[in-house]
């Protein structure tokens, strides 16, 4: 040993990245487009939900619904009326992320074009060195 600390090889990636959870928890399909509509729109119905996420599933939007609910992220209002109706809001735990959210739009509108552009030159790069081998 030289010295330095010994680190172990393999690590618990929540160890090595704490925000890995959160990621896990936020940023998974599906779950940013439903809070971000949830936030920007407010209180909606199922059907309110399924028509501004155009390309989601009705089953997928029903797992996703009881995970962030699960999570702590989504309210689920149960109206017993007839016929029964059912409303999902972004909770005060989910509007928390609002500013992460603002922060992560911001960047997009500063940098997508960047990431399109390096995405172009390395495919161009790409296609260049295939054709050399």
């Amino acid at each position: 040993m030289t010295g330095d600390t010994a680190r172990p090889r393999t690590a618990d990636p929540e160890l090595a990245c704490p925000i890995a959870p959160v990621v896990d928890i936020v940023f998974s399909r599906w779950t940013t487009p439903i809070l971000w509509a949830l936030n920007e729109y407010g209180r909606q119905r199922f059907v309110e939900l399924e028509r501004r996420l155009t390309t989601i599933t009705p089953k997928v939007l029903t797992q996703r619904l009881r995970q962030l609910e699960r999570d702590g992220l989504v309210v689920r209002t149960y109206h017993p009326e007839v016929p029964p109706r059912v409303e999902y809001e972004i909770s005060e735990l989910g509007r928390s992320l609002a500013p992460l959210f603002a922060t992560l739009a911001d960047w997009s509108t500063a940098n997508l074009g960047k990431v399109d552009q390096a995405r172009l030159d390395y495919d161009a790069q790409a296609r260049a060195g295939s054709r050399r081998s």
